[in-house]
């Protein structure tokens, strides 16, 4: 999916051991660990006049994960993928040196009806050794994800390592995602299950941490590994994801990130001149903003 701007401007505020904010990048933290961006797709309906239709848009520098809680989703790229994410499936597209790909309402459901969809994208910076490297595209169905039940809550593992799993999605940093629900009031336990930086996004329900409680449309971001003891409200859902942070700064510009400002500027110009491999069977393309 494609970002429209250059950072996105959300409300930020301490509460003990958290930044609270709604997105990042935000003002007081651009990064945790390798995540440089989290978009909160819907929950929306899909209907005659309202379809998906992102069209050819380029990347660079960065992976693109893809996490469906309802609907469905046709992504194609310049490596000839044609694959429908589902929900609970995993879409990983790697960028690399650079990619074109759309996303759209798959046919099926263009049918006239009503539909839901809601879920996340999110980009994860690539280390500076493989900012260039080729494209690549894999896709994890929903039945190969591990999952488990743990004090109360069930819990998904997205992406890499946590809770002493490790998932088939392949990641090139090391970082975490991980899906959690409770139907009662639970305490999530982080310390020592998962590495890194810490980020939380509720997506129903509410938290309570360091005495404070945190509705749903919220995410936290963890100042220190060692962070306050978390619980789930009734009927909470929540993601958790970080991992190490990179000793390089990135820099972002609309679709491109990376950690040299002249690759950055390479990728504006060729986006223009369309000199990018284009998506099979796709015409037209999102202008570069400005």
């Amino acid at each position: 999916m494609s970002n429209t701007g250059l950072i996105i401007e959300e409300r930020s505020r301490d509460i003990g051991d958290f930044l609270v904010g709604r997105l990042i990048p935000f003002r007081k933290k651009r990064m945790v660990g390798p995540f440089i961006f989290i978009d909160h797709m819907g929950p929306s309906t899909i209907k005659p006049g309202h379809y998906m239709d992102i069209g050819q848009h380029p990347h660079i520098g960065l992976s693109t994960l893809t996490y469906l809680l309802e609907g469905q989703i046709m992504h194609r790229d310049t490596l000839g993928t044609e694959q429908l994410v589902t929900p609970g499936s995993v879409g990983f597209m790697t960028s690399g040196k650079g990619i074109v790909h759309t996303e759209r309402t798959p046919a099926a459901l263009r049918d006239g009806g009503e539909y839901p969809v809601h879920g996340y994208q999110i980009w994860v910076a690539l280390p500076k050794a493989l900012q260039k490297m080729k494209p690549e595209f894999s896709f994890t169905p929903a039945d190969e994800l591990s999952r488990w039940y743990e004090g109360g809550i069930d819990f998904t593992l997205v992406a890499d390592k946590g809770y002493g799993k490790e998932s088939p999605v392949p990641v090139f940093s090391d970082l975490f995602m991980v899906e959690a629900k409770a139907k009662d009031k639970a305490v999530l336990d982080v310390k020592g299950k998962v590495k890194g930086e810490v980020g939380i996004v509720i997506v129903d329900g509410y938290i309570e941490a360091c005495s404070e409680r945190i509705e749903k449309g919220n995410m936290l971001v963890s100042k220190e590994e060692d962070i306050c003891k978390i619980v789930l409200g009734e009927n909470t859902h929540v993601f958790l994801f970080g991992g190490e942070p990179f000793a390089e700064e990135r820099h972002i510009y609309w679709n491109f990130v990376s950690t040299e400002k002249n690759l950055i500027e390479e990728a504006k110009q060729d986006w223009k001149d369309q000199k990018f491999e284009m998506v099979p069977g796709e015409s037209g393309y999102i202008p570069l903003p400005g």
